[in-house]
């Protein structure tokens, strides 16, 4: 017994030690996507409809904020992510703009199990603040998909793109251009659904 303790005593103080030699984590700053998108007045529609994640490449599927600074190089703001990833935050975002619309009333996620008329998915293909020269912009760019529940047939597809100036490259700045266009192109999906969605019905 004596000579266990002799031996697991100097690894246990080795590992302690290397414990307090590893570097420590960087605090990052968290950041929501903000809506400033208003109520809208319309007509109820009839159909449901469920809201899903986009896909994505590896790069965007995670909390880090994009930023393509030259060419083809696409790199990540130091120490500041958002509180989900990006395929999550449009996803809520998304749905946060129908409700606040107002015309489809009976929504779900991918999150749930529940049946639905309509599906809203795609490919997100740009999430991320983008240099061209000295102009700084946000860019969003979504191929969306509108799906019938019934049978997984696409009704309709089409690709949307937000470009939103950045008043400035810190990034509290670059944080409300993605919350501005953002309510751009929520009001472009919504009322793309809501038109497709209604006239596949009076079909």
């Amino acid at each position: 017994m004596k000579r266990a303790y002799q031996l697991i005593a100097p690894v246990a103080l080795a590992l302690i030690s290397a414990c307090s030699i590893l570097p420590k984590a960087d605090p990052s700053d968290v950041y929501r996507l903000a809506a400033t998108q208003t109520a809208t007045q319309g007509a109820p529609v009839s159909w449901s409809l469920r809201v899903t994640k986009p896909q994505t490449s590896e790069f965007l599927d995670s909390p880090r904020i994009a930023v393509v600074p030259n060419g083809d190089l696409i790199s990540s703001y130091a120490n500041s992510r958002w509180s989900d990833p990006a395929p999550v935050l449009l996803r809520n975002r998304l749905l946060d703009g129908f409700q606040r619309d107002g015309r489809v009333t009976l929504l779900s996620t991918d999150e749930t199990n529940l049946q639905a008329d309509y599906e809203l998915g795609g490919q997100l293909q740009a999430f991320q603040t983008e240099y061209r020269g000295s102009a700084v912009e946000v860019v969003i760019r979504l191929d969306a998909r509108l799906v019938r529940g019934s049978d997984q047939r696409i009704m309709a597809s089409r690709r949307f793109e937000v470009r939103q100036p950045v008043a400035d490259t810190k990034v509290p700045a670059v944080v409300a251009a993605f919350g501005q266009a953002g309510d751009q192109l929520n009001k472009q999906v919504v009322d793309w659904v809501v038109a497709q969605g209604n006239g596949a019905v009076k079909r």
